[in-house]
């Protein structure tokens, strides 16, 4: 990977960080993510990669920016899996399913809405 590649993604997740962080901070949670930070965040990342994804971006340097480095820190997939496994570690079958289709379905409702009002917008 050459070392411009590696400075956008670097700049991106470091951007990615501070969004997710200054979430964080608003919610008023200093402890770990809860399902409501998770869910806000990934719902939000959803969303600009819809609009991204509408935008049809080909410049090689924006997509390691924000495809890679900014969405990909922004997003908590690791954080998600952790809470479905905290979950059904304490025997909490339903309220897991609950949380998966919910992030899920939201997270690919935003998307599809940035993507649409986006396509819509540029038209």
């Amino acid at each position: 990977m050459e070392l411009d590649s590696v400075v956008h993604v670097l700049a991106g997740s470091t951007l990615g960080l501070i969004v997710r962080m200054f979430i964080k901070y608003i919610s008023g949670r200093e402890k770990i993510f809860t399902s409501n930070n998770i869910l806000i965040v990934n719902v939000l990342a959803s969303l600009f990669l819809g609009i991204f994804v509408s935008l049809n971006i080909t410049n090689k340097n924006l997509i390691l920016f924000f495809y890679v480095g900014f969405l990909g820190c922004l997003s908590t997939f690791s954080s998600f899996i952790y809470q479905l496994f905290h979950l059904i570690q304490e025997r909490k079958y339903f309220k897991s399913l609950l949380y998966y289709a919910e992030v899920f379905l939201l997270s690919f409702s935003f998307f599809c809405l940035g993507y649409f009002i986006t396509s819509i917008w540029i038209s």
